[in-house]
């Protein structure tokens, strides 16, 4: 094989790692083998015998302990589930309780002679005055004792100036006395806004394609009074017109009314979830959006700016509108303010639930009730909700309340 014979040295070398070759050889097939054997094994086995293998006993330091009785016991002192135990024990320790006395129901009126269903918002419809008298009455009989009117106006009323909205005979008025007559401790709320009586479906009065704010203010002023003089116990200015709410008290104390009570709508957003209320009054905008006066979704600093603006100038109560989107804003002025706090369940919320449960997707009662007690752990103190009626009925069938 060689020329030359090797010198004895590297010959032993050679040897030495022709052995160390054939070692690693015979090394790697065994691994081979053995890896086979266990993927063999592992296939062959039950996911059940494998996860049986494990016992946290059978080891030199137990990952678990047992009791006096040998039974698994995990140690710890804390045991939050134990004030989960029972219904008796979880309603000891609840937190948050939804009562009818915590809503407020809108009502749609119209001045025709017959109620008329909402195609968008089903089992919600626009009320003849007696058939509101009727509404108002069920919704009592369950505990609901507070209500917030808005009116469906003829297109024929209907003006830039929106002069209709303090009309001393209008639907809202008359609604008022009716209801003041036959119910006089309930609650009636009225909503302080132009747009269900603009020609051009906006919330102040329109120049030259901008929405008027001061212009607006003094609208709302004759408004807020005129509705107070038929009764009103509580003004919700919607409007979000810079200064309305000062106006707005400013003009009620200047007429006597000084125990009337406003209801801010101070963190209104220009939301999507509108449709379907925009429907049950058919005052969509005529033009645009409301972007330059409702607040933009995508800021939760700027309700703070608005809750202390509206406390300062006379608010007793203050709402974020929509309700479920804007926990987190709710969260924000209960944290900023003393003052009550309301949510508005709108009706693009009440939609989607109601579209869901009659799909079969969702348990109504649940969903609903469980909806209304985010509001409440979120900070609300008050619930604007078109489900205040069937909810108040179905607390009072449970025995909550």
């Amino acid at each position: 094989l060689f020329k030359d014979p090797p010198s004895s040295s590297v010959f032993i070398v050679m040897i030495f790692t022709g052995v160390a070759i054939l070692c690693l050889t015979v090394l790697n097939v065994h691994n081979s083998l053995q890896l086979s054997k266990v993927q063999v094994s592992s296939k062959s086995r039950s996911s059940t015998q494998l996860f049986a293998e494990f016992d946290p006993f059978a080891r030199e330091k137990p990952v678990l302990d047992t009791n006096r009785f040998n039974e698994p016991l995990v140690k710890q002192r804390v045991r939050p589930r134990r004030n989960r135990k029972s219904e008796a024990m979880r309603a000891m320790v609840r937190e948050n309780l939804v009562t009818p006395k915590d809503f407020i129901y809108p009502l749609f009126i119209h001045d025709s002679d017959y109620k008329e269903e909402i195609s968008s918002m089903p089992d919600c419809f626009r009320l003849s005055l007696a058939s509101m008298m009727d509404e108002v009455e069920e919704a009592i009989s369950y505990g609901v004792s507070c209500f917030i009117l808005f009116p469906k106006v003829p297109e024929n009323l209907k003006t830039n100036y929106a002069e209709e909205a303090y009309n001393p005979n209008g639907i809202v008025p008359r609604a008022l006395g009716m209801l003041k007559m036959k119910f006089p401790n309930i609650i009636v709320c009225t909503d302080i806004a132009l747009d269900p009586y603009s020609s051009m479906g906006h919330d102040g009065v329109v120049k030259d394609g901008k929405i008027l704010n001061d212009v607006t203010v003094m609208q709302l002023q004759k408004q807020a009074v005129m509705q107070a003089r038929a009764g009103s116990d509580i003004v919700a200015p919607s409007d979000m017109m810079d200064g309305r709410i000062g106006a707005v008290r400013d003009a009620l104390d200047s007429e006597g009314f000084t125990d009337v009570s406003i209801m801010a709508y101070t963190a209104k957003y220009a939301s999507a979830y509108y449709g379907p209320f925009r429907d049950a009054l058919d005052s969509h905008p005529g033009f645009g959006d409301k972007k330059t006066y409702q607040q933009d979704p995508a800021n939760g600093r700027e309700a703070l700016i608005e809750t202390a603006l509206d406390m300062a100038e006379g608010a007793d109560i203050l709402m974020v509108k929509p309700g479920m989107p804007y926990l987190d804003v709710i969260y924000r002025l209960r944290q900023a303010s003393n003052l009550p706090i309301a949510a508005y369940h709108v009706s693009g919320e009440y939609a989607m639930l109601k579209a869901a449960t009659q799909k079969g997707w969702l348990d109504e009662k649940k969903v609903v009730m469980e909806t209304m007690t985010c509001f409440k752990r979120a900070g609300c103190d008050i619930i604007l909700t078109y489900y205040a009626k069937q909810a108040a009925k179905w607390i009072a069938e449970d025995g909550i309340f």
